[in-house]
């Protein structure tokens, strides 16, 4: 809060706001208008309250008032155009020293645009109305946002730009509707009267959008009222900017037309003239203006065919020299494309010959054999050599179908094993998955009637009577339990004997393989030596080797790519497949046993 002097009514005013409920607030606003509006503050006093009133913030409440919906304030429509007046009362003649490119270019643009918004809700609502009564007031509320709008155009000039540049101000100007459409182009009046150079610093969009807009309102309507305001407006264009008026003559051609026929002896007939002596003014202008250009674009296009010319003249021995160049390229192309054609024709030729000799050859090897072989064994020794001929043919044949399917195939073989593995690896994760997932809490099962329990009882009853029970004594029953652990001891005695007997066959197994490969990698007699003996006399050796091996293997899987480990990811870190291992470690026997 300031630490100078405030006024009482606006602290007081602050601190009821602020203790006040949120639907309450708009009402407690409205007293800002008869603080305002108090008869006895001069300017200074006046200037210092709206600061006071900015500085506690109240002018930022009537704004975030006026974007809520109006429907649900206490006296909906009425209160939000009173606001919109003590809003804009508020910022005229403020002057915010502290952080004033706050106040400038965010406070006040949020402003206008909220009383656009505002006057463009209440526009539609007028032309929806159907009571004259709603009608009328819908009208007066339009008004007083409007009036707003102006006298904050008053106080603050640069507004006006950001104003006709904000869409909402095209949608309000754009309308069938004719009171409003007369209260806009009145609006729009005002902001040129304020700052006549405005159309010139907005963009070009949004010049030719508002122009279009008045020159359709003279061509769409045949309202006196309308019409008037529209040549009016143009009318301030015009004298307020030439640039414009040359607009004017080169976007709508038959402006001067329709104002002269369709808008004369309307009752704004000096408008209309001063508009038309403009108009024509520019056009008798113009048409020097349009021979100096053509002049001119005749001596700019004769000095550049001449620059064109001399340009061309320039490169024409770079030309001819690129020509033959070209020619010459094609030129050696063809004979190279000719020699290339001879050397195949002479290559053809002399794989003829070739071809020619090998057959020549070969039947007179045969001729040869036929001399020695005997006469009763050609046909033998004929068909044999058919035999062998068709044999190696279909070797060739079955090679190339085999490696033909083979690669079709590849793929297909390639495509099914990697869904093997990403199955797996979906089952494993699944089932992982499936052993986490916490059981359901256990419902207790819901009672049973009397009338259930009676019938159930009644089937329990049914059923011993059809199976009675076989009564056994005491002594029957110790007499059975003795069999029973008679037989459970001559189980067990006999199954440990059988483990004993089939572990000592492992062990003779295990012993048998170790010496079978020992004697298999060991070398001839000729070449055994002392190391030789030492292998078949300790058993450390091969268990040594085997146990190396072993260690190779596992390091070995552990270098294996991701993708041939896929099928293991949900595996523990220290665990490695049985089958990955026993490929290179099935004869790998410690002290004899397996």
């Amino acid at each position: 809060f300031p630490m100078a002097a405030t006024d009482p009514q606006v602290l007081a005013l602050a601190a009821q706001i602020t203790e006040s409920r949120e639907q309450d607030i708009p009402l407690l606003l409205l007293k800002l208008k008869g603080i305002l509006s108090n008869p006895s503050l001069g300017c200074e006093e006046s200037n210092k309250i709206k600061q006071d009133i900015y500085d506690y913030g109240l002018t930022q409440y009537c704004l975030l008032v006026l974007k809520q919906d109006h429907s649900q304030l206490h006296g909906a429509w009425a209160t939000a155009a009173q606001l919109a007046g003590i809003l804009s009362h508020c910022c005229i003649g403020l002057e915010v020293k502290e952080d004033p490119e706050e106040f400038y270019k965010k406070f006040l643009p949020s402003v206008i645009d909220s009383l656009l918004v505002l006057g463009k809700r209440l526009q539609a609502r007028f032309i929806r109305a159907i009571k004259d009564k709603e009608k009328q007031d819908f009208l007066h509320w339009f008004q007083i946002v409007t009036d707003a709008i102006c006298w904050l155009f008053g106080g603050h000039i640069q507004l006006a730009a950001c104003a006709l540049q904000n869409d909402r101000f095209l949608q309000l100007l754009i309308t069938d509707d004719v009171e409003t459409a007369i209260i806009m182009m009145s609006v729009l009046h005002n902001i040129l009267r304020i700052n006549s150079s405005v159309l010139l610093q907005v963009e070009e969009e949004a010049l030719h959008s508002v122009l279009d807009e008045l020159v359709y309102k003279l061509s769409s309507t045949t309202n006196p009222a309308v019409g008037s305001a529209a040549t009016k407006l143009l009318l301030l264009v015009a004298k307020s900017c030439k640039q414009l008026v040359q607009l004017f003559t080169a976007r709508y051609k038959g402006l001067k037309g329709l104002l002269s026929k369709q808008w004369t002896g309307k009752g704004f007939d000096r408008e209309v003239n001063q508009l038309l002596d403009l108009l024509y003014l520019e056009q008798s202008s113009g048409k020097g203006e349009i021979q100096k250009q053509h002049e001119a674009a005749c001596i700019i296009q004769a000095a550049w065919r001449g620059f064109k010319t001399r340009k061309r003249l320039k490169k024409l021995p770079q030309a001819v020299i690129t020509l033959q160049r070209s020619f010459r390229a094609k030129r050696e192309q063809e004979l190279q494309h000719l020699t290339k054609q001879k050397e195949d024709e002479a290559l053809k030729l002399q794989m003829q010959l070739q071809r020619q000799r090998a057959m020549r050859l070969f039947h007179e090897r045969q001729l040869t054999l036929l001399e020695v072989v005997h006469a009763s064994q050609v046909n033998k020794y004929m068909q044999e050599m058919e035999e062998k001929s068709a044999l190696t043919i279909q070797r060739f044949w079955r090679g190339c179908r085999a490696r033909r399917i083979f690669h079709q195939q590849k793929q297909s073989l390639k495509e099914y094993k990697a869904a093997v593995i990403i199955q797996r690896a979906a089952c494993k994760f699944l089932e992982k998955r499936r052993r986490r997932r916490p059981l359901s809490p256990w419902k207790e099962p819901k009672g049973l009637t009397d009338e259930q329990r009676l019938a159930l009882q009644q089937k329990v009853d049914d059923y011993i009577k059809l199976h009675p029970a076989s009564q056994m004594t005491e002594e029957m029953s110790k007499e059975l339990h003795m069999q029973a652990q008679a037989k459970l001891a001559q189980f067990l005695l006999r199954n440990r004997l059988d483990q004993r007997a089939a572990q000592r066959r492992e062990a003779l197994l295990a012993q048998i393989n170790t010496d079978v490969e020992l004697l298999m990698n060991a070398p001839g007699l000729a070449e055994t030596t002392e190391k030789d003996f030492g292998a078949f006399m300790s058993r450390s050796i091969p268990v040594a080797t085997k146990a190396r091996q072993a260690h190779n293997t596992m390091l070995k899987y552990t270098r294996w790519p991701w993708w041939k480990k896929l099928g293991d990811e949900f595996m523990e870190d220290d665990v490695i497949p049985d089958d990955a291992i026993n490929t290179e470690l099935e004869t790998l026997f410690i002290g004899g046993r397996k």
